[in-house]
């Protein structure tokens, strides 16, 4: 199953999960009308502007920018939006030819009061087509 971010995120709303908040655009005028909504929201000028592909490491690519203000959002966005994005996980890797962003996701920015407090996990499901079941890795530890 493939999922993009923004729908396993509206997935895990419809359970009661709290979630980063965000909306997703296909241009970058909608990027501007989810940018306002969030601001109104959130009373924040920041966003992060992420590309939706079926591929981790979208960060490292260049698909995930933090926006500050309008004119960021509207530069992120527009750069985003129509490149192929290479990533370790897309086809041939970072040499490889990529994929193509159709969509982004504008989400709030998460800001942590005490960001050393803060601890990260790592949650993967995965097939086990041998067994015929799922397997749920999960760690403290990224591992590359």
């Amino acid at each position: 199953m493939n999922l993009h971010e923004y729908q396993g995120k509206e997935l895990l709303a419809s359970y009661g999960v709290a979630i980063q908040r965000g909306r997703l655009a296909q241009t970058v005028e909608e990027a501007v009308e989810a940018y306002e909504a969030l601001k109104a929201e959130t009373g924040t000028q920041y966003c992060v502007v992420k590309a939706q592909i079926h591929a981790g490491g979208r960060g490292k690519g260049g698909g995930v920018k933090l926006a500050k203000n309008m004119d960021d959002l509207k530069h992120h966005a527009g750069n985003i939006l129509g490149m192929m994005l290479r990533t370790p996980q897309t086809p041939g890797g970072m040499d490889g030819p990529g994929k193509l962003v159709r969509k982004v996701l504008i989400a709030e920015d998460s800001y942590a009061p005490d960001f050393d407090a803060c601890k990260e996990y790592y949650v993967s499901i995965l097939t086990d087509r041998e067994k015929k079941r799922n397997v749920i890795i999960y760690s403290t530890e990224k591992v590359e």
